[in-house]
C-alpha cells in the first residue's frame, strides 16, 4: 500500500500520468505517460531509487533485510506502447490472476516423511 502511494506521489512530481498498475509480491506493472522531456531510463532510475529510499524511511527495518540499500533490483523491461494500450493496461490488471494459476502449476506437494514414519509416539 505504501508504495502505491509513494509511486502516486513520485510521478505526480514529475508530471507522469499513471494509466493502469498492479503491484505483485515482488515486482511492479506500471503503465504511464511519460512527457516526451524525460527520458525512460531517467525516470525509471528516479521511481526506483526515490522510492526505495522513501520505503526505507516509513519501514526503517527493511534497511536490515535488504543490504546495502538496495530494494529494487537492476534491471527493468520497457515498451513504448501505441496503439495497443489497452492490451497492456488489460494484461497488467489480469497479471496477478496469471501468475498465481502459474504458479499453482509449478508449486509440487511434499509429504512429510515424519507423519507416517516411526517417529510418533504410541
Amino acid at each position: 500500500r505504501d508504495l502505491i502511494e509513494i509511486f502516486q506521489l513520485l510521478c505526480k512530481y514529475k508530471g507522469v500520468e499513471i494509466i493502469e498498475g498492479h503491484m505483485m509480491p515482488d515486482h511492479v506493472h506500471i503503465l504511464v505517460s511519460i512527457p516526451p522531456k524525460i527520458s525512460i531510463s531517467s525516470f525509471v532510475g528516479y521511481l526506483k531509487s526515490k522510492s526505495a529510499l522513501q520505503i526505507f524511511d516509513r519501514h526503517a527495518n527493511l534497511k536490515y533485510k535488504y543490504g546495502n540499500r538496495k530494494f529494487w533490483s537492476e534491471g527493468y523491461y520497457v515498451s513504448t506502447v501505441g496503439l495497443n494500450e489497452k492490451t497492456i493496461a488489460k494484461y497488467i490488471r489480469e497479471q496477478e490472476s496469471h501468475d498465481i494459476a502459474l504458479d499453482k502449476l509449478s508449486v509440487r506437494e511434499y509429504e512429510d516423511p515424519f507423519s507416517d514414519g516411526g517417529f510418533r509416539k504410541k
